[in-house]
């Protein structure tokens, strides 16, 4: 049964991150508390003036293997884990001269950041995985009944403020829940070095998915529900550094997820020089548009589908002025994402107090992150989809090549439609979206949304092109694109029909393109 409240009496430090050390083991030395340590954190410790017992002093033994060894000891452990009501471990206690350790504060080496680098060698990695850190936390955290353990800078204030408050003491609740994130913070750790290793073979090159997948992420923040309202859901991971909000309600499971899929998209259009607007609904991109200033690339993108905004999520290359901040906010919008905000724009679409506003940060998004979907019993694993191919590098398999200017708009509508759910298709201008099916059963269904939204909407797809992101398995959907005004299409090709769709194709005299590659998204 653990202790209401634990006197510290002697605290182990070992840390890498030393931030707001000095200040956390002088409020320690304040009251009495013997410190130990060893290496980096004893020099940092004497420097800030404190007295330190060191690990070999305490052990009577020395350091070994330059360093490989310094805490896995039985004085240490021993001191850690024995447990203060039972009189058995008390009594070993005395018979081997071991004496208690009350407070462990430690953090690990960092393997992540180092493994972060693209020139990182295996041996490097191998030197940057702790050993004695990890054991450390596991031991202070199993033995939470009568010691605390701080693995994170994050919580020395916290833990200044109670000690001050009990006078050198710490709850049962705050061991608790120290050992509950020591534990995380232990599995992220493991997790990151058996997902790393799982990509390079034993010489240090590049794999493929290992023999096992490990992933443990520390919860960045609780949401209000998940997909439905009946469902619970939290975040978890490095989200918020990629998409930080600014202003407005929570973020839900929802718009996470359509925040997702807006960015992925405007990285694959980051090379436009020209100004990117997207609107996206339900995961997709319902309307994208290009143009010299933001507030121009949004009429484009409104303009080909003014339905679907309403409730949706828009996202912009550019930072967003006061004129694109003024023409959306005549709407109702979920979320709007942009790498940044002018002032003026900001305040206009912080009077609306619900809606959300971010920030996004393209640098923090580490596009080699492996795809999972959660299936019954496991998960599938992936490489992800990162190709976005040129099609005019494609190959022209029609009597007509595409124009340059038809070269120009197929590739715009090529990567959008990697994009759009599947089936998917892609009607567009160079610089604008004109209708988009996509999530359809059928592929010819695909084209038969995109032409009646088209209809129905006045949208003209004269002089168009069309995207699919995989191969039509018959003559008819090239078939209707031709018949609503398309004049090339953009395919991977691959059907063993493809002979009948070129054919039609020809009849009716479209330029089109096999790219090789399909971009399922389902």
């Amino acid at each position: 049964m653990a202790q209401d409240k634990v006197k510290i009496a002697r605290a182990l430090l070992g840390v890498a991150d030393k931030t707001g050390l000095a200040e956390f083991a002088r409020l320690l030395a304040r009251y009495g508390v013997e410190l130990i340590s060893t290496g980096g954190t004893q020099a940092a410790l004497e420097t800030a003036g404190l007295p330190v017992k060191t690990v070999e002093k305490f052990t009577g033994f020395p350091e070994l293997f330059d360093g490989r060894v310094k805490t896995l000891h039985p004085k240490i452990h021993g001191g850690i884990l024995a447990r203060r009501s039972l009189p058995s471990h008390q009594a070993q206690m005395r018979a081997h001269g071991l004496e208690p350790i009350d407070l462990v504060v430690v953090n690990f080496y960092p393997f992540e950041r180092v493994v972060a680098q693209p020139s990182v060698s295996l041996e490097e990695a191998i030197e940057n995985i702790d050993i004695g850190g990890p054991a450390l936390a596991r031991a202070a955290a199993k033995n939470y009944a009568d010691v605390a353990v701080a693995v994170d800078p994050a919580d020395y204030p916290e833990l200044m403020d109670e000690l001050r408050r009990n006078e050198g003491s710490l709850g049962a609740q705050t061991r608790w829940r120290l050992a509950r994130k020591a534990f995380g913070r232990v599995a992220v750790y493991d997790c990151a070095i058996s997902q790393w290793l799982n990509k390079v073979d034993g010489a240090g090159e590049a794999a493929e998915l290992g023999p096992a997948f490990a992933a443990a992420l520390a919860r960045a923040q609780s949401l209000r529900y998940g997909e439905n309202p009946h469902q619970k859901a939290a975040l978890y991971g490095d989200f918020l550094k990629v998409a930080r909000p600014l202003h407005g309600k929570e973020l839900s499971f929802n718009n996470v997820v359509d925040i997702n899929c807006a960015i992925a998209l405007m990285l694959d259009l980051s090379d436009y020089t020209q100004a990117v607007v997207a609107i996206f609904k339900h995961n997709t991109p319902c309307g994208v548009g290009v143009a010299d200033t933001a507030r121009q690339a949004w009429d484009k993108a409104f303009a080909g589908d003014p339905d679907s905004p309403f409730g949706g999520v828009i996202i912009s290359s550019r930072v967003f002025d006061l004129e694109l901040a003024r023409a959306v906010d005549q709407l109702f919008t979920e979320v709007l994402i942009a790498p940044g905000y002018e002032p003026e724009a900001l305040a206009l679409l912080r009077r609306k107090r619900d809606r959300r506003l971010v920030q996004f940060y393209p640098r923090e998004v580490a596009r080699g992150e492996f795809d999972v979907k959660k299936v019954f019993g496991g998960l599938l694993v992936q490489t992800a989809d990162l190709g976005c191919e040129d099609p005019r590098a494609g190959q022209v398999v029609t009597r007509r090549a595409p124009s340059a200017d038809e070269m120009e708009a197929l590739a715009f509508a090529w990567r959008v439609c990697k994009h759009v759910k599947s089936n998917a298709v892609v009607f567009a201008k160079a610089d604008r979206t004109l209708a988009i099916g996509g999530g359809a059963t059928a592929r010819i269904d695909a084209v038969h949304v995109a032409r009646e939204k088209a209809a129905r909407l006045n949208v003209p797809l004269a002089g168009s092109v069309m995207a699919s992101e995989a191969f039509f398995p018959f003559a008819d959907g090239p078939q209707l694109a031709a018949e609503a005004g398309a004049t090339a299409i953009a395919q991977p090709g691959g059907s063993v029909r493809d002979a009948e769709v070129i054919a039609a194709a020809d009849e009716r005299g479209l330029a089109m393109v096999f790219t090789g590659i399909r971009h399922f998204r389902h």
